[in-house]
């Protein structure tokens, strides 16, 4: 299982006519089913007479099989769903959604027509995307006093830590995300400079 992977850094918008049918492929960020629901209906009002609406995603990392989706939207059962959700397992993207909206132009494509049709939609779209890398990270809280503060927030620093959150009473709480590559390594450097003070408490939580 990687620690990183790349993910969609934005919107694209990839349209081309077969046999006079329009196919407008959109491909996008999707880390859940919610975002997925929500660029349907949005799709739905952009685009309102179009004949389907055909999806798929994986909402997780790229080789998820669980957090998956693909919808024929009424076309004939396998031609479109499923073959784009094999482009984008094939594509090493993860959290990444798309919809392929259809005006019918009159003529039928066929079960291998339409497949081909759909898969050469999202192909075209995944060769613009632009991509990012997300670092999956583990929660964890570090409490300090406020001498060490500065010193923590070096180190917290040199292992790309997210401060979360800040909390300030008799002691500093910090909220962290850490990358779970460097969870031990952290974990070791904050005990060896504290003679043992500083204990990172890890949630089973992971971003």
């Amino acid at each position: 299982m990687a620690d990183s992977y790349p993910i969609p850094e934005g919107e694209v918008v990839f349209e081309e006519e077969i046999k006079h049918s329009r196919f407008i492929t959109v491909l996008f960020h999707c880390p859940s089913a919610a975002v997925l629901r929500d660029k349907l209906a949005q799709l739905r009002v952009t685009y309102p007479a179009a004949t389907h609406y055909c999806q798929a995603a994986i909402m997780s990392e790229p080789n998820d099989d669980v957090a998956v989706s693909s919808s024929d939207d009424g076309e004939p059962s396998g031609s479109a769903g499923r073959p784009m959700l094999a482009v984008l397992k094939g594509s090493g993207i993860g959290e990444v959604g798309v919809v392929v909206i259809r005006y019918f132009g009159g003529i039928e494509l066929g079960v291998g027509g339409l497949v081909r049709a759909y898969s050469s939609g999202v192909q075209h779209a995944l060769k613009m995307l632009s991509l990012t890398i997300k670092v999956k990270t583990v929660a964890a809280r570090l409490y300090c006093g406020y001498a060490q503060l500065p010193d923590v927030e070096h180190y917290l620093s040199l292992f790309h830590v997210v401060i979360v959150e800040r909390q300030f009473a008799e002691n500093v709480s910090l909220h962290l995300a850490i990358p779970i590559s460097a969870k031990g390594a952290l974990a070791e450097k904050l005990q060896r400079i504290s003679q043992g003070q500083l204990q990172l408490c890890f949630s089973d939580e992971a971003y």
